[in-house]
């Protein structure tokens, strides 16, 4: 579980260690100009597959990052029970931006909403709701990603407030079950996908009431973002401070599931990485996440229990069918690898 940071906890990295979002100042300045934008949204109290997605994107030189929207888990999660998700989950961001010796950026984090939409057309009307818009209809010729790896509460009710900023940006989204004949389904699992299921309501805004094109990264796409302990061990946790809490994070997990009498084994599905490849890792060259398998499919209607219903006329999406791990998982440990050196040269 993602633990709920001090607010008051001083994290001890050197003034001349600190950098603006976007500076990284251990690159050539030539490197650092971003060709995308990115808004992250995550649920940042849940699984701490999202504080890696959070750090490789923020370590990313070709995207810029506008907006980091902290989402609600479901109703008494067990990873945060309480009904101050979104709020907490801010926390947590800003906790990893003084880990890092980003400054700054706080100002670019907003909590989004605490509950789920109550319909799949009541939109809620939040500070996170309306930041998404203002960014989405900024003048800004690079193309927009929204990169979601839980519910889909905060940009549903953007959509539905603002429908002109659907073809103002992509939506990058984890989330959603197999497709019929699409990816393997692995035992045991539920009918309907866990981050789909936060909020059945807006994913039915989101993929039957609106024109965002969508990149879906379903449950067999995601699940293959697998690493093991061993290279958390080795090619995470000996990279400075920030590596190390990554690795206690994931730690944490298995000490949690290890309560509920619960096994965890030696690997971990870092499921929101994804979001990372399929936008900052794009080729140089037509630029597109090549190295990674999709399909295109019409959207499917959701119902209300957050399942596919068969929509041949639904709008074509991208369907992710394989994601490429060695890019990924080698992009970060180097990236981690760069920050503490530079950290550590004084």
């Amino acid at each position: 579980m993602t633990r709920l940071p001090d607010p008051s906890a001083v994290h001890d990295v050197p003034a001349d260690r600190r950098w603006a979002l976007g500076a990284i100042p251990w690159i050539d300045a030539d490197e650092t100009a971003p060709r995308t934008r990115v808004i992250i949204d995550n649920d940042f109290m849940g699984d701490p597959d999202d504080l890696f997605q959070l750090v490789h994107h923020l370590l990313s030189p070709s995207v810029e990052i506008p907006l980091i929207v902290s989402s609600h888990l479901h109703v008494d999660e067990p990873w945060d029970p309480t009904t101050e998700q979104a709020v907490h989950g801010v926390l947590v961001v800003r906790d990893i931006l003084a880990r890092m010796g980003i400054t700054g950026a706080d100002d670019r984090v907003v909590a989004g909403a605490e509950t789920a939409m109550p319909d799949p057309a009541t939109p809620l009307d939040t500070p996170a709701a309306r930041a998404i818009i203002a960014e989405a209809l900024r003048d800004d010729p690079r193309p927009l990603y929204y990169c979601a790896g839980g519910g889909l509460t905060d940009l549903a009710s953007a959509l539905l407030l603002e429908p002109a900023i659907a073809d103002r940006m992509t939506l990058v989204w984890i989330g959603g079950s197999e497709h019929p004949g699409i990816g393997l389904v692995a035992p045991g699992v539920p009918p309907a996908e866990y981050n789909l299921t936060i909020d059945v309501p807006a994913a039915r805004a989101v993929f039957g009431d609106t024109a965002i094109p969508i990149w879906q990264v379903p449950r067999p796409a995601y699940r293959q973002a697998i690493v093991t302990a061993a290279e958390l061990r080795t090619r995470v946790r000996p990279h400075g401070s920030v590596g190390a809490h990554l690795h206690a994070e994931i730690r944490e997990v298995g000490r949690m599931l290890a309560g509920f009498g619960m096994n965890a084994g030696e690997t971990y599905v870092m499921g929101d990485q994804p979001l990372v490849l399929l936008t900052a890792l794009q080729t140089a060259f037509e630029p597109d996440p090549a190295s990674s398998d999709y399909v295109t499919l019409p959207a499917p209607r959701i119902d209300a229990e957050g399942l596919y219903e068969p929509r041949p006329d639904g709008r074509p999406i991208r369907v992710y069918t394989a994601v490429d791990n060695r890019l990924t998982f080698a992009d970060l440990e180097s990236k981690l690898a760069e920050l503490a050196a530079w950290q550590a040269d004084r």
